[in-house]
């Protein structure tokens, strides 16, 4: 490889720490840095550059002439304008996203709705543009939580507002919208949930497919110390955060980073450069804050340290620019690098300028890299004047935290100037965690009082739902139920287990989780009652990352109502609160029935004979089963949950796809328990081709005539936007017949008629025993 020449942008403490660390590297011949500081103008093999960052033409006629091999821009506004164009067309590589990939970081509400598209996790949010101050400010007041607001647009790492009540919401939003106080960057304003807990930063390299992340960082934005004050573009950094475990760092990686990368590839727009994400590590894992998409100021200024020295900075740089990170090494070395930030009185508002800096001799080990136009001489004395709010980083490196922030704040004791303002409590959050000592249940994840609240709430649920042989009482440590109170002679009991499959996907996406409860209760009783059974009793599954505890009590009420309607009582459950084992908000569910039937009136009865008839009760909808398939659809359809339900006005897509799953206890019940029914299948998985052979004797098969019902609307739709076959249908959804009864012709009326005076509707006759095993399906033309 020939030497590389280097021009890095920018002229801050980042663009010094990686000129001081390029320079390192034996494949480095000179740096050029643009427009650069006194710190850079003094570095080993590098030259600053007098011209405008921001002239794109000259920047690139000076690296032709120049013999440029690699662009290394700093900031992020020349990236967001779109810098790396130039360069590409003149074919010199760039470490640094296009225009497009940039406005993750340019546009906050484009990154939101990215990390929606994609479910990254991140919190709840809502973007409105400066017109709709009005609806914002109904958002603020409505939304039920605290908030924090962000202006969309670059604001120099200052636009964001942390208010701590509704009035204060309200006045900042004002600010935002009305008096402009960001300029251009509150066109629009991301609302969004104020999330709880540390705060990571973690810098990843990336060539658009492979992502390599250092040492997670923790950066300290407020100007005072404890974390008071307004933000600023960061006071001081260390790494590697502690917080950030190796389960924490797989987890961001697993559903952070690489579902980043790989999203913005797959949508067109590939990240090339350092993707800097802003993490909150809630208590159901990592959230995503912000992305940037360059190396964090004053990130950057500590974790160059802890690159191993054989690292070579250069040639990773170089093979991201060329989409090859998986041929090199990108290796860190133990210990601590932290950066302590030295500002001027009144920053991040208005600050005098022109003052004088004096800087003496450093301590061995020490970095002061320059944040603004000032001298530095390393061990030398050196004055000059400062021109920045943010003046001088000094950064330190030891094989202990304390140590090199020791070793920091000696640097900070031998720079003086007038107004200097710096915070004394850097990694406070390190040191006050190990202070601390033992953990708790709660500081794993595991909220006991959650726990206990979810209980107190769902109680009066649960007590709805008693019948003869359960009180419906829970707490304890069993559900108890008297079979003897039910009047069953020579009772045989039946139990049943199921889940509600994906269909709980589309619950968690719609953010509706009031039917799931009852799709639950469903799918087991339906099973019992198919074999002549009453069900008894219910218990269920809920199983977490985080316990939210509306959330949970709202799929327990609708488990409740479910079991209402089947007539059993829930006696027991049992919620699972399992951090990093679910994504973010995410939950499952299961759930267990019991029922008991006369021995003699179990289904299917042996006498089921061809020529039997088949009877079919109506479903409600897709029911519970195929909504992998039905995911697939909507989004072929390009569609949206939220979007209006093409086949009902009325309801949301969403809304019309979670329709309950029909329970048939009361209306089929009377009936089976009369001996009017030979068999029952239950339409599930597998639709008729699968699921009537199950109640079938061997040898024997049936008929169904597809033209004996009008196929409902939503398996119009599934057909017509997914170009699914009518057979194929037939074998996957129910396509409008929850229940296939078997009855002997001569009861066939009689049954019917039981069915009716039970609540059923309607009653199709669809079809017949035949003496061939399998499903012939005839008229399916009717459903094209």
């Amino acid at each position: 490889m020939s030497a590389l020449r280097i021009l890095v942008i920018g002229a801050g403490g980042r663009e010094h720490a990686l000129a001081w660390k390029l320079a390192q590297s034996p494949l480095v011949d000179r740096i050029f840095v643009c427009p650069g500081n006194g710190g850079t103008a003094l570095a080993a093999k590098t030259t600053n550059v007098n011209l405008s960052a921001s002239d794109f033409p000259a920047l690139v006629d000076f690296a032709l002439k120049n013999e440029v091999s690699l662009v290394v821009p700093g900031p992020e506004q020349p990236l967001v304008d779109g810098v790396e164009s130039f360069f590409r067309k003149v074919g010199i590589p760039v470490f640094g996203p296009t225009a497009l990939a940039a406005r993750m970081e340019g546009s906050k509400a484009f990154s939101k709705a990215f990390m929606d598209r994609h479910q990254i996790p991140t919190a709840k949010f809502r973007v409105f543009a400066s017109t709709e101050v009005d609806q914002a400010i109904d958002y603020v007041r409505t939304c039920g939580f605290k908030v924090v607001l962000k202006a969309s647009g670059l604001a120099a790492g200052k636009g964001v507002l942390l208010p701590e009540t509704v009035d204060e919401a309200v006045a900042g939003l004002k600010e935002i919208m009305v008096d402009n106080v960001f300029g251009a960057a509150g066109q629009e304003v991301v609302v969004e949930e104020l999330l709880t807990g540390p705060e990571v930063s973690v810098l990843a390299f990336s060539d658009g497919y492979t992502v390599t992340s250092l040492p997670a960082a923790q950066d300290h934005k407020r100007i005072g110390e404890g974390d008071t004050g307004p933000n600023t573009g960061g006071m001081g950094a260390y790494a590697p955060a502690p917080v950030a475990t190796a389960e924490v760092m797989d987890r961001i990686t697993k559903e952070v980073l690489q579902p980043t990368i790989s999203g913005m590839r797959k949508e067109g727009f590939p990240f090339v450069g350092m993707l800097f994400t802003g993490l909150m590590i809630t208590e159901g894992g990592p959230k995503v804050l912000e992305y940037n998409v360059r190396f964090g100021d004053p990130e950057t200024e500590a974790l160059v340290l802890l690159l191993d020295p054989e690292t070579d900075l250069a040639s990773i740089l170089l093979a991201c620019a060329e989409r090859r990170l998986d041929a090199v090494e990108v290796k860190t070395r133990p210990g601590f690098g932290v950066s302590v930030v030295l500002a001027s009185q009144g920053y991040p508002g208005s600050y005098a300028k022109g003052k004088e800096i004096t800087i003496g001799q450093m301590p061995s080990g020490e970095l002061p890299q320059l944040l603004g136009r000032s001298t530095v001489g390393g061990y030398l004395m050196a004055t000059n004047r400062y021109l920045r709010g943010r003046v001088l980083v000094v950064s330190a490196y030891a094989p202990t935290l304390q140590g090199a922030l020791d070793a920091a704040y000696a640097g900070v004791e031998n720079i003086s100037f007038e107004g200097k303002v710096f915070r004394r409590d850097i990694a406070h959050r390190a040191l006050s965690a190990k202070a601390a000592g033992g953990l708790t249940y709660a500081q794993a994840g595991v909220s006991v009082d959650a726990g206990n609240a979810l209980v107190e709430a769902i109680k009066p649920y649960v007590r709805a739902t008693r019948r003869p042989g359960a009180d419906a009482e829970i707490g304890g440590f069993g559900g108890v139920f008297d079979l003897k109170a039910t009047g069953y002679k020579d009772p045989v009991l039946v139990s049943g287990t199921d889940g509600v499959g994906t269909k709980l996907r589309v619950a968690m996406d719609v953010g509706l989780h009031d039917f799931v409860g009852i799709d639950l209760v469903a799918m087991s009783v339906n099973d019992l009652l198919v074999q002549g059974a009453e069900p008894l009793y219910f218990l269920d599954y809920f199983a977490c990352s985080k316990l939210d505890v509306d959330t949970a009590a709202r799929v327990v009420k609708g488990i409740a109502d479910g079991c209402v309607q089947a007539g059993c009582a829930l006696i027991g459950g049992e919620t699972a609160e399992m951090p990093s084992m679910y994504h973010g908000d995410d939950y499952d569910l299961a759930g267990f029935a019991v029922g008991a039937v006369e021995r003699e009136l179990i289904l299917p009865q042996p006498t089921i004979v061809p020529g039997d008839v088949l009877l079919g009760l109506p479903s409600s909808g897709v029911h519970s089963n195929g909504f992998s398939l039905v995911r697939k659809v909507v989004a072929r359809a390009g569609l949206s949950y939220a979007a209006p339900c093409p086949w009902d006005a009325s309801a949301t897509l969403g809304r019309a796809l979670l329709e309950p799953t029909r329970i048939y206890v009361r209306s089929v019940l009377p009936a089976a328990q009369a001996g009017l029914l030979k068999g029952m299948s239950h339409i599930t998985g597998g639709g008729f081709v699968e699921n009537v052979p199950r109640v079938l004797p061997k040898g024997t098969g049936c008929a169904i005539d597809a033209a004996a019902w009008e196929l409902p609307p939503v398996f119009r739709f599934l057909m017509q936007h997914g170009g699914v076959a009518p057979r194929e249908m037939a074998r996957t959804f129910n396509c409008g017949i929850g229940m296939v009864l078997v009855v002997a012709p001569g009861d066939a009326a009689r049954a019917t008629e039981a069915l009716q005076r039970a609540g059923e509707e309607v009653v199709y006759r669809i079809g017949e025993v035949t003496a061939q095993s399998g499903v012939e399906l005839r008229n399916l033309s009717a459903w094209s």
